[in-house]
């Protein structure tokens, strides 16, 4: 440990905390579960205050299980897995799962607010502890011998004081960052909504001589060929193997983006029997299940060979007579998601037959205003997209913010000290000095820290 601050002393979260750990009661005992105790797991340490729960267990369950029950005031946090150095306050009296541990502040050594945020500061500390095994893992042990600096309890109050301001701002801050990636999905919407009305390019054409008006139009007369993947009976789950040709399956269409991390392959003999659906760089792929959104993009170029699997809809655009882009467009735009929506109100899981998709009228500007309007979209999309990038690495920094804080604190940098504090080290010896005077009074299981 680093030197400590002047009135700090070195010591362990097991002299500053009373520890325990919870446990589950079994499942197979209905009179266990149903009561009015609050059972706590591990993934519910999501906020500074515990005060509801998923679950809650019964006194039968106290009496004679491995579960105990901690007071409120007490600080719990997860010892297991992905969760492990999460932490909250229990706002009420509960109980926990064997994931937690947890401790109830020394009164005269540390307040539940300090101890909070100590360990806040300590998670990478525990979470580089739990390495080494198949699942990360610290027991109660670790954390009762994890070494931490106690600063004087005046300070502490001082310290938690100040963290509370600063990482409300914080807060404050990430809450509105956060905000900005619904605000530019529905800008892109905006952006959409305008092009598919003619709105985008309404100065465009006032500039213009002589450009034709916007026509209706099926979405089947816009292609040279629009055809359904195969279904069940020519593709079965045992024609996949581990390369090949690759199948495009719902999950590899996006809104406006094909995804392709998840890569499925059949072999080039089953290939051969479905070379009727291999797919050309460019295609519009379209989703035939109706989500939030309209799922729907182009295929990418690529050197692999492509078919498409049941549900997913390939339309090849003639594009001598009409951008595909356009049509993806105008087919991702808000008001054709809604028309969709209408059309399929009621079902019991939303989808559109490729027959619907071919009769699905648009409004068709001329080629040269198609050209224009895919101009603009992409415009304001690149800039929305810079704008995304730059919101991310912000996330990054605000992250990083609170952490920074929080060490700064536990330095001793956050707030002066105070040569008039009593000094840590001082009231160690002294709480030390009382308890050892005072007889241990029996654990007992329905009130366990």
């Amino acid at each position: 440990m680093n030197e400590l601050p002047v009135g700090w002393a070195e010591t362990t979260l097991g002299e500053v905390a009373d520890w325990g750990s919870g446990g589950t009661p079994s499942r197979s005992d209905p009179s266990f579960y149903g009561g009015t105790i609050p059972w706590i797991k591990s993934g519910e340490l999501n906020s500074r205050y515990v005060t509801s729960t998923e679950e809650f267990i019964t006194e039968a369950a106290i009496k004679n299980s491995s579960a105990k029950l901690f007071p409120a005031g007490s600080v719990a946090i997860a010892m297991y897995g992905a969760t492990i150095g999460k932490t909250a306050i229990l706002g009420v009296d509960a109980s926990t799962n064997q994931a937690c541990a947890v401790g109830a502040p020394v009164a005269g050594i540390t307040e539940k607010e300090f101890l909070y945020r100590l360990l806040q500061n300590e998670k990478k500390a525990f979470i580089e502890k739990g390495k080494g095994g198949a699942q990360p893992n610290i027991s109660q042990a670790v954390i009762k011998a994890h070494e931490i600096g106690l600063p004087p309890l005046a300070e502490q109050t001082r310290i938690a004081k100040k963290l509370d301001e600063l990482l409300a701002q914080v807060d404050t801050l990430k809450a509105r960052i956060d905000g900005v990636p619904a605000l530019l999905k529905r800008f892109r919407q905006s952006v959409l909504t305008a092009a598919a009305s003619g709105r985008l390019t309404e100065e465009w054409r006032e500039r213009q001589t002589a450009i034709p008006s916007w026509r209706k139009v099926t979405i089947g007369s816009l292609c040279i060929t629009a055809f359904d993947g195969p279904f069940g009976s020519k593709l079965k789950s045992d024609d996949y193997t581990t390369e090949g040709v690759r199948v495009v399956r719902l999950e590899n269409i996006g809104h406006l983006n094909f995804i392709g991390e998840k890569q499925t392959f059949i072999g080039s003999g089953k290939f051969a029997e479905l070379a009727k659906n291999k797919l050309e760089t460019g295609d519009i792929l379209f989703s035939s299940f109706v989500d939030e959104e309209v799922r729907v993009c182009r295929l990418p170029n690529s050197d692999a060979s492509f078919i498409n699997k049941a549900d997913c809809f390939c339309l090849r655009i003639d594009q001598s007579t009409v951008n595909p882009t356009f049509v993806m467009s105008i087919l991702a735009a808000r008001h054709t998601y809604l028309r969709i929506k209408e059309a399929v109100h009621g079902a019991t899981r939303p989808r559109i037959n490729l027959g619907f998709l071919r009769g699905f009228e648009i409004k068709l500007p001329s080629m040269e205003e198609q050209t224009e309007i895919v101009q603009r979209i992409e415009h304001f999309f690149a800039f929305a997209d810079q704008i995304e990038l730059n919101v991310a690495a912000t996330q990054m920094r605000v992250d990083r913010l609170t952490q920074s804080i929080l060490a700064k604190a536990f330095r001793g940098e956050l707030v002066p000290q105070d040569p008039n504090d009593e000094p840590a080290s001082v009231l160690l010896e002294r709480i030390k000095a009382q308890r050892a005077a005072t007889p241990k009074p029996k654990r007992s299981r329905k009130a366990s820290v």
